[in-house]
This record gives structure tokens, sequence and C-alpha cells, in this order.
């Protein structure tokens, strides 16, 4: 039988199952969710997660298969995991960044895709739609977030398009109180499986003209004008338990679906995807708090030569890169709840919404792969957490902007200010901005040089990594400061240093490689012996 049909019956089957337990299970009241202290909410959530993946089920197993068994997704949305992105005045719990990401901590250390799949949810739907939405749409969707277990999800790429969103072909033209919107969207997670959509297009002139702005609406995928038509389901390498595929778009929406930016829809885009950026780190805590915990436990109990891993320098050198990036992730986690809110405009924090996402993420790559060379070989066992995070977080470098994308727009933006300053030594712009101001000295010795600001792209991405990393640096500081444990900063800060210096010794080589395409002709090594 055909893999990609066998892929298509599987995912069809969960979301038909997903969409009926969501009317079967109200186990949670409204009133119980807004009362019970964070804390309480939080414990309930993460128990429930032990119970669904290593009583009732067991998460080796199905982490093969696509899609959640049934029981186990049934259970852990009873427990209104989303409330968290739900205004109060709406029956939800408040919106609190704190909680959200709290909530994406404790799903992530058990599964990365389930956090995904909230994270989805709470940054590109539910805060959207609560900032921007009309005032009469929003009570039936948060009233079915919490009654009917709907979900929600973002439609932006084109298979055309990738990240050149600014050129997208889907159109939107409005006639007899509706928006028509055709056009075609792929790889956005939750595919036939949301009941919602917010979906990107372009405004179309009578003379078939695109406009240059962007529009957002909300689809109710339970309308049948309003229903995107999945077309294919892809075999996506990791992250199993999301579908994904290739959608079609012909659809009628009311007037009151359009969301409502404060200036233009480009700057709402900015809006969103910073802020979802910002609580990237949400997702990745707890994948790294597991691959540390995993890392630390194997290697304590692997003996070798009559001592445990742990004994080693080497191995203690490469679990210390992981807690390195539990710091950096808890530090990036504490300035999101802080900064990231709906009440925060978050369209001009570019440098900082990218350091966010590509650090962390890099690391959240580095962290699994770590964890899978100290395994040996039951490392390479497909049921390996490690090996599993090695796919399912490899994404979340590509997804919302690939990360040498966003060191490249990092740098522009630090260069462009630099400019203006008239200032080319990098330390000393470093040490003055508002990002950096608190940890630049704490690297003075790496990065007081001028900086040529005629750099090729590949530069670029070395530059954006050193300033994501000082922008990161500044944040553990911030947080120590608050009363974060003092050597896990300080280890922190030693580790960022390295990385840093390395990035600095790659951006200052001056030689460089070039590609050879019609590398054919004598090249044949064995036409030499």
């Amino acid at each position: 039988m055909n893999l990609n049909f066998v892929v298509i019956h599987i995912i069809i089957k969960y979301c038909i199952f997903v969409k009926q337990i969501r009317k079967d299970n109200k186990n949670m009241s409204i009133k119980d969710i807004q009362n019970i202290s964070y804390d309480t909410f939080l414990k309930d959530f993460k128990s429930t997660l032990k119970s669904v993946f290593y009583e009732k089920d067991d998460i080796q197993k199905f982490s093969q298969l696509r899609g959640f068994p049934s029981l186990v997704f049934r259970d852990i949305m009873a427990k209104k995991p989303l409330s968290v992105a739900v205004p109060k005045e709406f029956g939800g719990r408040g919106m609190k960044v704190k909680e959200c990401l709290g909530v994406l901590e404790a799903a992530s250390y058990e599964s990365l895709p389930l956090s995904l799949t909230f994270g989805i949810n709470i940054a590109l739907f539910l805060e959207p739609v609560a900032k921007y939405a009309k005032q009469d749409a929003k009570a039936p969707i948060f009233n079915r977030f919490l009654n009917e277990r709907n979900m929600g999800g973002l439609m932006i790429t084109e298979p055309s398009y990738g990240s050149d969103a600014l050129s997208m072909e889907t159109s939107n033209t409005f006639n007899n109180g509706k928006y028509h919107i055709k056009g075609q969207k792929h790889w956005q997670g939750l595919t036939g499986l949301a009941d919602y959509w917010l979906i990107t297009s372009r405004k179309k002139g009578e003379d078939g003209r695109l406009g240059r702005d962007i529009d957002f609406f909300i689809a109710d995928n339970q309308d049948s004008e309003q229903r995107v038509i999945v077309e294919e389901y892809y075999n996506n390498a990791g992250l199993y338990a999301i579908p994904y595929g290739n959608n079609k778009l012909d659809l009628k929406v009311p007037e009151n679906q359009k969301l409502v930016p404060g200036s233009t829809g480009i700057k709402l885009m900015l809006d969103l995807l910073h802020r979802s950026r910002m609580q990237f780190p949400g997702m990745a805590m707890g994948f790294i708090k597991r691959m540390m915990d995993e890392a630390i436990e194997h290697c304590n109990q692997r003996i070798v030569s009559g001592k445990n891993l742990l004994a080693l320098d080497k191995v203690r050198e490469q679990i210390s890169s992981i807690q390195a990036a539990f710091t950096v992730c808890s530090a990036m986690c504490t300035r999101s709840s802080e900064h990231s809110g709906i009440e925060n405009e978050l369209a001009m924090d570019q440098v900082e919404a990218n350091s966010m996402k590509s650090v962390i993420t890099d690391m959240m790559q580095a962290a699994s792969q770590t964890l899978v060379q100290l395994s040996g070989s039951s490392g390479y066992k497909a049921e390996n957490i490690g090996a599993r995070g090695i796919m399912d977080s490899r994404a979340f470098m590509i997804f919302e902007g690939s990360n040498e994308m966003l060191y490249t727009q990092i740098s522009e933006a630090v260069m462009k200010l630099m400019k203006r300053k008239k200032i080319t030594n990098l330390f000393d712009f470093l040490a003055t901005y508002n990002l950096t101001t608190k940890s630049a000295d704490f690297f003075k010795e790496n990065l007081n040089f001028n900086l040529n600001m005629d750099l090729p792209q590949r530069k670029m991405v070395d530059l954006g990594k050193i300033i994501g990393r000082v922008v990161s640096a500044n944040f553990v500081v911030d947080m120590g400061a608050k009363g974060f444990r003092a050597d896990l900063v300080s280890e922190c800060l030693i580790s960022l240093k390295h990385e840093i210096t390395a990035s600095v010794s790659s951006l200052t080589f001056q030689e460089s490689t070039n590609l050879i395409t019609d590398y054919k002709q004598d090249s044949t090594w064995l036409n030499l012996v």
C-alpha cells in the first residue's frame, strides 16, 4: 500500500476523532478554570500528562505514529490547557504570557509536538484574535475553544513564496458583505485538523492587480462557505503528531471576520510573528530541560572502565552546553513574560524577536544532538527521546523564518543603527545598545573591533549569531539580578563567550570558499590510481 495513502488515512481518522471528542468531554467548568490558582492548574496539567503518557499509554510506542492516541488527546484537552490564552471576559484565565509559557514548557518536557500544537493555537491564532478581531467575532470563537475543544492555526506560507510573504498571491475581493478569498497555502501546522484559520491575502483591484498590504481573515472551517480544502497531506519527517499539507482556498468570509490592524496589515503580521518568536522559549524550555535530565541520568548510570560517564571531562563539557541552553531559555521566558503580551506593540522589535527564536532553536537542536551522542547505540533507536528530538526540533530552525535569514535580518538592523550613529566599532555600539548594554562588557575582548559595513551574506549570518548571543546574555544578566541561581548564570555566560569567540573567528576569517557547480570533469578519484 502506498505510504502517502496510509499517512492520509491515519490523519483523517485522527482528525475525525478529535472533532468528536471535543463535543463529549466537559470535565472542567469555566468557573473552575478561572478560580483555581495557576500553580494548581499547572500541577494538575502536568499530572495528567504523566498519567496519559506513561500509565494509560506508552509515549515511546506512539511517538512514531501519526497523531496522538484518542484517549491521550481527550484527557489532555479535558484540562482546558488553551484557556490560558483566552481573555477573562470570555471565560478564560486572562492571557498572561507567564501562564501560556508554563503550559508550553510542561507540554514540551513530555512531547515537543504537543507543545507546538498549543503554541500554534496560542501565538498564531488566539492572541492575534484577542488583539485584532472585531468584538462581535470574538465571543463564539473563544466559547468554542473553551467548550468544544476547537483549535486554530495560521496560513501565510504559499508553495511558490515560502518566506517571501509579501509576494503572496492569495487574493481577496469584497462583494455582498463577504470577502471572497482564493489561493493556495501549504505547510500549515494542524492542516485538516484546525476548526479556525487566520488566513492572509492581498486585496485584488478591479484591474486584477494585488495590493501591497496584507489582510487577515478568520475562516470558520465548520462553515461550508469558509471551509479549507486539503488537497494533499505531507509525509513530514518529524513532528508526527501534527498534520501538515497543501490547502486550496476558495472561501467566502463575513465582513466582521476581517482583523482590524492598528495601522497596516504588514505591521500586524510583524507584531504577530515577533510575538510568536518571543514565545518560542516556552516550547524550548521543557524540551531542553528534558534533554539535560536524560543526559545527566544516562551518564550517571553508564559505567565505563569502573567510572560513570560523568567522570569524563568531555562529557561534562557537553552536558554543560545543554545546561547553558537551559539558563538562556529560562532568561528568555522571563523576558518574554514581561514584554510579549498583546498589550505591547512588537512590530519594531525585530532584533529581540529574531534573537530569541534563532538562538534558542539552535540550542534545541544542539541539545538533542548531544543527548544522542552521549547515549551511544541506544541513542540510535527510533523511540529514543533524543533521536526523536533531532527531527522534531530541526523544524523549529526553519519555520517562521529560517535561522540564517533571521540572523541576516539581525545584522542588517544593527548595522543600520550603527551607520546612523556613525559608529564602526562593534563593542562601542553594543555597549550603548539597549538590548546589550548590560552584557557587552563581558565580551569586550571579543567584540572590540571595527566592523566592515559591506559584509557578504555568509558573514552577515556570523554577525547575527554574535549579536543574538550577546542579546541572550543580556537576558541572562537581567534574570540573575532578579535572583536566579548565580552559578548557572556565570557558567552560562562562559558558554556564550565560547560560542561568540567561534563566531567572531568565522566572521573575521579572510578567505572564503566558492561553489564549483561544474565539478564533475577531472574529479573522479578512481582514474587516479
